[in-house]
């Protein structure tokens, strides 16, 4: 048996100095080799990052979809805007309602509407407007004072008919039709304020004057009602007298309206 390449077991072996010279580019060729292999970097082993081609071709989708929304609500926005500008053009009037404040219920807007020059006189129309809504109003008051001091409960209903339905008539026969004439100078609105304020001024005669045709006449406040009324109660003879007075200021106020407003549209024409 060949022992010559045999190590001796209880020969003594060399020391290797960790801290020695000697030793030290071993250590550092043994810790530059683990490095790399430890760490990954520059190994075929290196971790790599894999992104789905989906995930990209969903998102450029997403975008072009949002990019395909807004386009859609820019041009139906345009549309609308449109539509907006020729309903204005037509004299048709906007639903948003801003009169009277504290409860609207119509559109009403002379400052920004009504050219310049004819706001006054659109301002005294509606100054009308709202005296015979006055005069209305006063009316049932002054025929419920009546009826507490004597007077019928159909004077009363009646007073309430000639409000009920001359409000509203008023602004939509005549008012609006002026509103719009002045707004858009539309000689046909013009010619339908002028037929039915005419109506409009012979009713506030009317009512001045109160003939006896219908329950003696004293539904309404004339004068001639104020008599009879005298007859039966001092106070409601007041009130009646009170009554009286605002349908003639109101007549007054008509004729001037028509006067003028008869002065505006010949002089546009």
């Amino acid at each position: 048996m060949n022992t010559r390449h045999d190590a001796n077991p209880f020969e003594e072996q060399e020391e290797v100095n960790p801290f020695s010279n000697a030793a030290a580019p071993a250590s550092k060729s043994r810790i530059a080799s683990f490095l790399p292999q430890s760490l990954g970097f520059g190994n075929k082993h290196d971790a790599t990052v894999d992104i789905p081609l989906d995930t990209m071709n969903d998102t450029k989708s997403k975008a072009r979809d949002l990019a395909a929304w807004e386009a859609d609500l820019q041009r139906k926005e345009r549309d609308i805007k449109r539509r907006e500008d020729a309903v204005g053009r037509a004299g048709i009037p906007t639903s948003d309602k801003n009169w009277p404040p504290f409860f609207p219920i119509i559109h009403h807007d002379i400052a920004n509407e009504i050219p310049i020059h004819a706001q006054r006189l659109q301002y005294l129309a509606f100054a009308s407007w709202l005296g015979i809504v006055l005069c209305l109003v006063f009316n049932i008051i002054a025929v419920i004072v009546f009826w507490i001091r004597g007077g019928g409960v159909t004077l009363f209903l009646l007073a309430i008919i000639y409000a009920v339905l001359g409000c509203p008539l008023s602004y939509v026969l005549w008012y609006r039709p002026l509103y719009r004439g002045m707004k858009n100078d539309s000689a046909l609105n013009f010619g339908g304020f002028f037929l039915f304020y005419l109506l409009h001024i012979g009713f506030c005669i009317l009512a001045a004057v109160a003939p006896p045709i219908v329950f003696s006449g004293e539904s309404l406040t004339g004068i001639l009602a104020v008599i009879n009324v005298f007859n039966a109660s001092l106070l409601a003879g007041i009130f009646y007298i009170i009554g009286f007075a605002l349908f003639c200021i109101e007549s007054l106020i008509s004729l001037w309206v028509l006067q003028k407003v008869y002065v505006y549209f010949r002089g546009n024409k």
